[in-house]
């Protein structure tokens, strides 16, 4: 028998094309969280986590976690790096703002940053285990969905916005742009502030 698209109700319609449902939800879009992650990297590798506990526990992914108050996206990449693996990563750069909307969770709003230099000593921590890893043998299958669309990217040098549609875990819609050079020097000034306002998506 063939199988039937997958059918969704949002604003009193049934809809089946993912990607239009993505567009919808993102009207008039406000997030109901703000995260970041922070990607090390040192000459071919970049250092990752396996995430103990909280928000995608289990899963292996760049260190990050949600804001405090009063702390902006680049200050809070920082902290988080410093907290899971006890290194603390010097002149973080943004690589990419993105919005996850979830049809069953809270959405996110996440800040994504790579950092050449760090100082420290590397160890366990009682939120992660830190691990490095050969740009080229990224265990994608154990991390969220979205992340082998972007993570080659960013880890290349491009400057992304993108958008993710979720269900129960699985990645159902996306889309990805690049910055040009003056677009990604104002959101990288904006990570510093503690102030959030959207960048305007087109």
């Amino acid at each position: 028998m063939p199988s039937h698209p997958a059918r969704y109700r949002i604003l009193g319609m049934e809809v089946e094309d993912p990607q239009f449902l993505l567009e919808r939800l993102l009207a008039d879009w406000r997030p109901d969280l703000t995260g970041t992650l922070l990607f090390l990297t040192s000459c071919d590798d970049v250092l990752l986590i396996r995430k103990k506990r909280g928000h995608g526990a289990g899963k292996i992914n760049g260190p990050g976690g949600k804001l405090d108050v009063g702390e902006s996206p680049a200050q809070c990449a920082v902290r988080e790096t410093l907290e899971e693996t006890g290194v603390e990563a010097l002149d973080p750069q943004l690589a990419a703002v993105m919005r996850f909307v979830d049809l069953e969770d809270k959405d996110w709003l996440g800040y994504v940053f790579v950092a050449h230099r760090h100082r420290g000593e590397l160890r366990e921590t009682l939120e992660a285990v830190p691990l490095w890893c050969a740009r080229d043998q990224i265990p994608f299958d154990a991390m969220w969905d979205d992340d082998r669309h972007w993570l080659p990217r960013i880890l290349a040098g491009e400057v992304l916005r993108g958008d993710f549609l979720f269900r129960a875990g699985t990645l159902i819609a996306h889309r990805l742009h690049p910055m040009g050079p003056e677009e990604a020097g104002r959101a990288n000034e904006q990570s510093k502030s503690a102030t959030q306002e959207l960048l305007s998506w087109d």
